[in-house]
C-alpha cells in the first residue's frame, strides 16, 4: 500500500487546530516532538480529568485528506490541521489499517 503524506502540523499548546509545519520529528513512543499530545502518558485534558495518567496510545493524528473532500460534498470548508490532526494523509485508508499496522512515513 502506498499513500502520500499531504500536510503536516503540531502545536505546542492545547488547541483544537494545528498550524501545518514544513516538517514534523516523530519520536517512537513519544509522539510528535513538540506537540501538545506528545509523551508516554495521556496528555489530553478531559482523558487527563478521567483517566489519570493512562498510557497515551494516541500520540500521533493521522487524517485522511478523503475525509474532507466528503465534508466538502456536505458543505463544509475543513483544511489539513483544522480537525487537529499531526498528519494529513492521502490515498491509504486509515480506518482499515490492521491492528499495529505501520506506516513508514
Amino acid at each position: 500500500m502506498s499513500g502520500v503524506v499531504k500536510a503536516v502540523s503540531r502545536s505546542k499548546s492545547h488547541t483544537f487546530s494545528k498550524p501545518n509545519e514544513e516538517q514534523i520529528t516523530l519520536i517512537a513512543g513519544h509522539g510528535v516532538e513538540g506537540d501538545a499530545h506528545a509523551g508516554a502518558t495521556v496528555k489530553h485534558l478531559s482523558r487527563i480529568l478521567k483517566f489519570g495518567n493512562a498510557p497515551n496510545l494516541r500520540q500521533v493524528h493521522l487524517i485522511h485528506e478523503e475525509l474532507f473532500d466528503e465534508l466538502r460534498e456536505a458543505g463544509f470548508t475543513v483544511a489539513a490541521g483544522q480537525m487537529g490532526e499531526n498528519v494529513t494523509t492521502e490515498g491509504i485508508d486509515l480506518l482499515n489499517l490492521p491492528k499495529g499496522a505501520r506506516l513508514h512515513l
